[in-house]
Order: C-alpha cells, then sequence, then structure tokens
C-alpha cells in the first residue's frame, strides 16, 4: 500500500502537521495518565479505522510499558477486567466524542458526569483535547491511506 500523498516530504503538509503536534505536546505536563491517553488514542484510532495511528499508539504505549494484554483488549474495554473504572469512563468518552454522528445527542451527560469523576478539571481539558486530536490526525491519515507496520516507538519525537 502507497498513500496517496506524502504527508512526511510535503512542505506544506509538514507546516500544517507541525501545529497539530503542537497542539498535542500543550498536554504533555497535564495530569491525566499518559498511559490513559494512549489508550484513548489507540481507541478512537480502532473506532476510525486509522492503520497507521493504531500501529502508532500500540507501539508507543508497549514502549512504554504497556501490557499486550491490555493493548489485546482495548476493543473490548466493556468485557475487560484489566481497566480501571476511570480508564473506563475515559475510553467510553472517547468512544461517544469519536462516534457524534452516530448518536444525535453526541457525548451524553452521564458519560460526561462518569468521567468527570475521575478526572479534574485540567484532566478533562486534556483528555477532551486528546480524543479531539487523535481524530483529527485519524482523518488525516484514512483519506490519505497512511500505510500501517513501520512505525518505530518514538520516531517523531
Amino acid at each position: 500500500m502507497e498513500a496517496r500523498l506524502n504527508l512526511f516530504a510535503n512542505p506544506l503538509a509538514g507546516k500544517s502537521l507541525k501545529h497539530l503536534v503542537a497542539a498535542g505536546t500543550a498536554f504533555a505536563g497535564s495530569t491525566l495518565p499518559a498511559a490513559t491517553a494512549e489508550l484513548v488514542r489507540l481507541r478512537a484510532s480502532q473506532i476510525n479505522g486509522c492503520g497507521f495511528c493504531t500501529d502508532m499508539h500500540t507501539k508507543d504505549a508497549a514502549h512504554a510499558g504497556e501490557t499486550a494484554t491490555r493493548l489485546h483488549l482495548v476493543a473490548a474495554w466493556r468485557e475487560a477486567t484489566v481497566f480501571t473504572d476511570a480508564e473506563r469512563a475515559a475510553l467510553e468518552l472517547a468512544e461517544q466524542g469519536t462516534r457524534i454522528a452516530d448518536a444525535a445527542g453526541g457525548v451524553t451527560d452521564e458519560a460526561w458526569a462518569n468521567a468527570a469523576k475521575y478526572y479534574d478539571e485540567d484532566q478533562l481539558v486534556a483528555l477532551v483535547a486528546t480524543i479531539a486530536l487523535i481524530n483529527a490526525f485519524n482523518r488525516l491519515n484514512v483519506i490519505v491511506q497512511q500505510p500501517a507496520g513501520d512505525y518505530r516507538p518514538g520516531q517523531f519525537a
């Protein structure tokens, strides 16, 4: 598979992607657990069918110490016993925030209230922004058919 556009070589793509990446680094100092952020990125990427981001965030999470069991079960998190209640709340928010078009009301008040039980306001800001950004990256990669499988952990650091 070959991408329709080379986002890594095109100067205009590089300029715009730099801003998206910078937006994501604004939350690097957040107290939102890094593992939670990676699980959310992975789940949204799975839902959106973004192979590149699924590959990237699986490998980055594993490199950071996430277990293979938890990574394999992200797609079935509701039935899995390996996630905390806080992680479940974040994954639910990520799913609803990713599937906005599937529900006329968007993110439910229940999903928001559940996430707010576990995360403070700054963590919620980081969580919402993480969900929005990964969805933007997913859409870019899906539209250009960015191939998956060759990512190396830390490749874009």
